[in-house]
């Protein structure tokens, strides 16, 4: 390891973290979690445990290194990532996010293995796919507002808005809601929703809905005092073909939030959030009663100083 300082560094950073982060998480109860995420520049990973596997997302980067040194170094470092964890190399799952021109190809197939492994977080089962997607079914810096969620469901009707694999809508089921309403562009993850509210024993076809269509239409026709709690969490840009019009938060995120407060009953809660580091909400421009900024409150352990996203908890 001496011979290479840059290597060495990362070690003894990933050593770091790895045992600071673990101890919290076992303390926790928590088996899915982030480790280390590009803590050092010439390091740009986010390493992600899902109980007895790890997902590896590197960065893509002007490296200079030929294709033959970038693979080589990358296997040395996957070699320092088992050594610490020690977690096998067979069970390190690497993928490479470049940044995203729209949120379509972050959702795009990379393989078709269909390698599903059943994790749990807070009591409550969820199908993790590390091999055929950028993304793995579960994203970790919204396990805190979930559990938020979870805490407020009891007897409301729960709309899950850009609901991808349906994290919340488990969750608020799970908090007693008396229905939940899943919607989602893609198929694919509606399905992979409905999986999770099956593997959780939330099987009611009068209580759990899975709606196929683009959220932006799909507001315009609600009723007004449709629901009590909605969860919307938007993705910054998508043009996808199955849409009328492209979607852009920063431009369209008054319009989106005023369709759902007009859906809502009075003294309702909408939890919003975005992964738009830019993002600026226009609050002067919102029908709510108030408007609180909760993402400081909402940011997990493994997440803290690092989180890229807003969380918002809008009242009607």
């Amino acid at each position: 390891m001496s011979e290479n300082p840059k290597l060495e560094m990362f070690y003894n950073r990933l050593l770091k973290v790895y045992k600071h982060r673990h101890k919290q998480a076992k303390r926790m109860h928590i088996s899915c979690y982030r480790v280390y995420d590009h803590d050092l520049p010439e390091f740009p990973f986010a390493i992600e445990f899902y109980e007895d596997r790890i997902y590896l997302a590197e960065y893509l980067r002007r490296h200079g290194m030929t294709d033959e040194e970038h693979d080589a170094w990358l296997d040395t470092c996957i070699d320092v990532i088992s050594e610490i964890t020690g977690i096998k190399k067979e069970h390190v799952f690497v993928r490479q996010r470049k940044k995203m021109s729209h949120r379509d190809e972050q959702y795009e197939k990379i393989d078709s293995k269909k390698e599903f492994f059943t994790v749990e977080e807070n009591g409550l089962k969820f199908l993790v796919n590390l091999t055929d997607y950028l993304d793995t079914g579960l994203f970790l810096d919204h396990r805190t507002t979930r559990q938020m969620a979870r805490e407020m469901a009891a007897g409301k009707r729960v709309l899950n808005l850009f609901c991808y694999t349906g994290s919340f809508s488990v969750y608020t089921a799970a908090g007693g809601a008396s229905s939940v309403t899943s919607v989602d562009l893609s198929k694919t993850y509606l399905n992979w929703a409905e999986d999770h509210m099956v593997i959780n024993r939330f099987k009611d076809k009068d209580k759990y809905f899975f709606v196929h269509a683009d959220v932006k239409q799909y507001l315009k026709t609600l009723k007004p005092e449709s629901f009590d709690l909605v969860i919307m969490d938007p993705p910054t840009f998508s043009n996808s073909k199955r849409m009328k019009d492209f979607l852009d938060i920063q431009r369209d995120h008054v319009e989106l939030i005023n369709d759902v407060l007009a859906a809502m009953t009075s003294g309702g809660t909408l939890f919003f959030s975005t992964n738009f580091t830019k993002f600026i909400l226009a609050t002067e421009e919102i029908k709510a009663v108030e408007i609180k900024d909760i993402t400081k409150a909402t940011t997990p352990f493994d997440f803290e100083g690092k989180l890229k996203r807003w969380c918002y908890r809008i009242t009607k």
